[in-house]
């Protein structure tokens, strides 16, 4: 998800600011966010630029809040592929040939269990004209378990983006080709905290609220990830001290 920082000819920026401050204040920003498929629990949400760096930052919070091996489903930016074959893998020792000379270096080794694919769009003239499915790492079979027994049933990326729409309705910093933007970076952290609470404990899911006898419960992610024991009302976070 990009968020524009900067608006030349609306933002007053101090002459002490030289270029590199100006970029790391008010350049173009990313927020970074993983969601689980089948609770829509959206597990975290980075701030940085699309660095691997970043993207590292990202996947090592991401996998520090997971009990095992997920499927991880993505666009096509390179940068996961690099970093998840960084986390989820060895450096095995070469075995010892006896001979002489200098011995090898280990070799790292992705996890067999790792499993990760794409979803890659083709656009042209502002609409997608192809979409292809492409598997990473992992086995093809495993894989295809793992989809048909989530709420999805293909390898897709639609309630990442679900949740992007969600997002840029609840906050106009977020909205693609408008004149809102944010100016304060502590600032845009607190209301994106804020989204994401109303999103993940108080705002009931479609979804996840129909019964299978088409009756409606209200629910969201938390409850239903077992985080939390029922829905939350603003009222109620306040008094926890998550918002003040």
């Amino acid at each position: 998800m990009n968020v524009r920082w900067m608006s030349y000819g609306r933002l007053s920026i101090k002459k002490t600011l030289d270029v590199s401050d100006i970029q790391a204040q008010y350049g173009q920003t990313w927020v970074w966010a993983a969601i689980e498929s089948a609770t829509r629990l959206l597990i975290c949400y980075p701030v940085g630029d699309r660095t691997l760096e970043s993207c590292r930052e990202f996947l090592t919070e991401l996998s520090s809040r997971v009990d095992n091996i997920p499927l991880f489903t993505s666009d096509g930016l390179p940068h996961y592929k690099t970093i998840l074959g960084e986390i989820y893998s060895e450096e095995l020792p070469v075995e010892k040939t006896g001979k002489r000379g200098r011995p090898q270096k280990p070799v790292r080794t992705v996890d067999p269990e790792l499993d990760y694919a794409t979803v890659h769009k083709t656009g042209e003239r502002g609409k997608v004209v192809k979409v292809e499915k492409r598997i990473v790492y992992g086995d093809e079979k495993r894989i295809e378990e793992k989809i048909n027994k989530g709420p999805g049933k293909k390898i897709n990326t639609s309630y990442i983006e679900r949740f992007n729409g969600t997002a840029r309705q609840n906050d106009a910093h977020l909205r693609r080709k408008s004149m809102t933007f944010a100016k304060e970076m502590p600032c845009f952290k607190a209301r994106l905290a804020i989204i994401v609470l109303f999103y993940n404990c108080i705002r009931a899911h479609g979804t996840l609220s129909k019964n299978p006898d088409k009756t409606y419960t209200p629910r969201t992610p938390a409850p239903v990830a077992k985080l939390i024991e029922e829905n939350w009302t603003f009222e109620a976070a306040y008094k926890k001290q998550l918002i003040i």
